[in-house]
């Protein structure tokens, strides 16, 4: 059973993540073979706050 786990910033709306889903599931089953109620796909939403980048916090960055 594959599980594929996508962590990203917050923010996307409903309809990008069902598509996310379901694309993401379309190629694990063309790739790997797996039936697709095998597949399982964790969408995990971060805070601008709890992601870093060289040790900046996301929501601190210069947007400019």
């Amino acid at each position: 059973m594959p599980i594929i786990q996508i962590h990203m910033l917050e923010g996307r709306d409903i309809e990008k993540k069902r598509l996310l889903a379901k694309r993401i599931t379309e190629t694990v089953q063309e790739v790997l073979g797996s039936p697709p109620h095998k597949i399982r796909v964790i969408l995990s939403d971060m805070p601008h706050d709890s992601y870093s980048v060289a040790g900046v916090l996301y929501c601190d960055e210069d947007k400019t």
